[in-house]
């Protein structure tokens, strides 16, 4: 099938939402080349928008272009995840702290009604992770800052590209979902430096359980 522009955004960033989406499904595997010829005629496009895509892909740090080798699908090193987690670490507490503060009590309902969907679906992983970005995505977005959300979104992208996601680890569902259950709490209290500490642990728990 082609790549067809159905909406009105450019063809080079349908090409990128493709990409991204078999780098984090693994088609693309971590440290692979990127055959641009292999897939223009696989999308049916030219080199043109598919060059324009790796160059997204690339700002975003899913993709590393080397001199004279082409792109490779980034590969992600101890360093790179703990330097990852720590921003986001950082970043998340940051935005936890505002929204104990300042959301509408129906935005704080949102994310415990969320987070009963997470309790609702914890044997079934895949719609486990979808429901714990999304409680993140919607945090963010409450916290109403626009810079913290496009920084988050870039490095919830590179921290995908981890061979060992930090949920799989056994019992680490059980205990992320008990620190949700944690944070929500602090949040409906509207205890802002309780609700930043909790997502920090959050976090450096999930670093641990990924390295």
């Amino acid at each position: 099938m082609t790549v067809s522009a159905l909406n009105q955004r450019p063809l080079y960033e349908d090409v990128a939402e493709r990409l991204r989406q078999q780098i984090f499904e693994r088609t693309l595997e971590p440290g692979s080349w990127i055959d641009e010829i292999r897939i223009a005629e696989s999308l049916g496009i030219s080199r043109t928008p598919l060059r324009e895509a790796l160059k997204v892909l690339a700002t975003e740090g899913l993709v590393t272009m080397k001199l004279r080798r082409g792109a490779y699908v980034t590969e992600v090193s101890e360093k790179d995840l703990m330097d990852v987690y720590h921003l986001l670490s950082l970043l998340e507490s940051d935005a936890a702290r505002a929204v104990a503060s300042q959301a509408s009590d129906q935005q704080l309902q949102e994310l415990a009604q969320l987070h009963d969907q997470l309790a609702q679906n914890i044997e079934h992983t895949e719609a486990f992770f979808s429901i714990n970005e999304q409680f993140h995505l919607r945090l963010l977005e409450m916290a109403n800052n626009r810079w913290r959300l496009n920084m988050v979104n870039d490095l919830r992208k590179v921290m995908k590209l981890n061979r060992h996601h930090s949920l799989l680890k056994e019992g680490r569902i059980d205990q992320s979902l008990k620190e949700h259950e944690g944070l929500v709490q602090a949040l409906l209290d509207r205890n802002p430096e309780l609700a930043a500490q909790r997502m920090a642990t959050h976090f450096a728990n999930g670093l641990q359980a990924a390295a």
